[in-house]
């Protein structure tokens, strides 16, 4: 199996288990004469079940990205995290980039006595930084998702 079959597995696990446990809070109690919409107990059986298969795909899946090369160095885990803050600045600087912008506000006055807003950021700077952080993150999520489908998934 490869890896990003694994992934997608463990993402329908855990959406099998997120429904199983919203199905189990509804059926935990009913009312005296009716019947239960389901048996909680039944249910709460076969989420054990999806629990344990979740596990095993969450510790195949996080040996096999701390395992796997990248022909750029490093492993998987790396890119991953790699990634993730790729993802934290590009929102960050965005972000300072719109506020400085002043988006949301308008950049004119009504009155000489109005204040007036400027940036205390450079814009353009901050977009064109923006830009590229947008580019590196495509490129490594290009090669996390290459890698996903070339590595076979470890036990």
């Amino acid at each position: 199996m490869k890896l990003a079959e694994a992934l997608a597995l463990r993402a329908d696990a855990a959406r099998r288990a997120e429904q199983l446990r919203a199905r189990i809070a509804a059926s935990a109690r009913y009312q005296e004469g009716e019947a239960p919409a389901e048996d909680a107990a039944a249910l709460l059986t076969e989420a054990g079940e999806v629990f344990g298969e979740l596990e095993s795909l969450i510790r195949r899946i996080n040996h096999t990205n701390a395992a796997t090369r990248l022909e750029t160095g490093g492993t998987l885990t790396d890119a991953l995290a790699r990634r993730d803050v790729l993802r934290l600045r590009h929102a960050t600087i965005t972000s300072a980039a719109n506020a400085a912008a002043g988006d949301g506000h308008h950049g004119f006055r009504q009155l000489r006595s109005e204040l007036k807003m400027i940036p205390a950021l450079p814009v353009a700077a901050l977009r064109v930084q923006a830009d590229d952080l947008a580019r590196q993150l495509r490129e490594v999520d290009t090669l996390i998702q290459r890698t996903n489908w070339e590595a076979d998934l470890l036990d």
